[in-house]
């Protein structure tokens, strides 16, 4: 791929060379890269894509309904064009849920087993 290049891979994670991905993005080779899935999954703790830059993960979104995958979509062009990713379009920070979805989960949330 020309340098500088996005890779945004729509198709299963196993078409790609998940070292391969990681050198280009260290080397500058990749601007960026992205896709939907984790291989294997559940992806285990030391997978170096955890701590790979300019990437960023998808979620799956063939189940949901149309007006999510817009706001999916939106979100995502925010992101490729340099703005902030906004808060509530992180779903894992510093380990732990974030975002508008982990409220549900949090452990001081009285509500959260009910």
């Amino acid at each position: 791929m020309k340098r500088g290049a996005y890779l945004i891979n729509t198709a299963r994670i196993r078409i790609v060379d998940r070292d391969a991905i990681r050198q280009a993005l260290n080397s500058g080779q990749l601007a960026g890269y992205t896709g939907d899935a984790w291989c294997p999954q559940p992806v285990p703790t030391d997978h170096p894509w955890r701590t790979m830059s300019h990437h960023g993960k998808t979620p799956h979104i063939s189940g949901s309904p149309l007006s999510s995958q817009s706001r999916y979509a939106a979100g995502t062009r925010e992101i490729l064009v340099g703005k902030p990713v906004r808060d509530e379009y992180l779903i894992v920070t510093g380990g732990a849920l974030a975002g508008a979805g982990a409220h549900p989960y949090a452990v001081n949330d009285k509500t959260a087993n009910s």
